[in-house]
C-alpha cells in the first residue's frame, strides 16, 4: 500500500499502485511501476482497478520540482503547486 497525501488539505489516495509518469525523449508517456517520487515525474497513487462510483480510483500529482526530505520509506516533495508526502509500509 502506497499512501500519498497533500499537506495543505490532506487530499490524496492510497493503494497498491505507485506509478511515475513522464514524457520521454520520443514525446511518448513513459511509466515506471512501484516507483518512488523523483524530480521530473508526476506520481499516480491508488488502484489500477475501479473501486466504485462513490470513490476515486487514484490521485495524480503535477510534475515534481524538488525533493524536500527523503528517507528509506518516506519522501516529502514539492510539485508545481503543492507539497506532498509519499511513504511505503515498513
Amino acid at each position: 500500500m502506497y499512501p500519498l497525501r497533500r499537506e495543505s488539505d490532506g487530499a490524496g489516495d492510497a493503494g497498491g499502485m505507485s506509478l511515475a509518469l513522464w514524457i520521454g525523449k520520443d514525446g511518448q508517456i513513459q511509466e515506471q511501476y512501484n516507483a518512488r517520487p523523483k524530480v521530473g515525474v508526476c506520481m499516480r497513487v491508488g488502484t489500477m482497478f475501479p473501486r466504485s462510483y462513490r470513490a476515486q480510483d487514484w490521485w495524480q500529482t503535477t510534475q515534481i520540482t524538488e525533493i524536500l526530505e527523503e528517507k528509506e520509506n518516506y519522501v516529502r516533495f514539492r510539485t508545481n503547486n503543492s507539497i506532498y508526502e509519499w511513504w511505503t509500509p515498513e
